[in-house]
């Protein structure tokens, strides 16, 4: 199974940006699809962007064009740049990998957007 490590979460005012790293244990590019799920208090988990090693990216219409998801196939990495981030951006973001139908998730890392 993939381990995932998620950093780069903190608190960051309206407006702010943050960007987000998922750390894989083995080579992205064997992994087909490798997400960001979001998940608020008291809310269900939602994908926030996904990217597939075939160079396809969905976001979630929520994201409206604040996010890039992308890939560093020589770091084992990918990336959730957020920029232009509101109060209701506030969760807890979770990487997924999809790998031979079989599921992974990290840890997750905090993200509060306050003044």
């Amino acid at each position: 199974q993939v381990q995932l490590v998620e950093s780069g979460g903190g608190l960051v005012q309206p407006g702010g940006s943050l960007r987000l790293s998922c750390r894989a244990s083995e080579s992205i590019a064997s992994i087909s699809t490798v997400s960001w799920y979001r998940q608020a208090p008291g809310q269900q988990r939602e994908m926030v962007a996904q990217s597939t090693n075939g160079g396809s990216k969905n976001y979630a219409p929520f994201v409206g064009g604040r996010f890039t998801i992308s890939r560093e196939n020589t770091q084992n990495t990918v990336y959730l740049q957020m920029n232009a981030l509101k109060p209701e951006d506030t969760a807890v973001y979770y990487c997924n990998a999809l790998k031979m139908g079989r599921r992974s998730w990290g840890q997750g890392t905090q993200v509060t957007v306050s003044s």
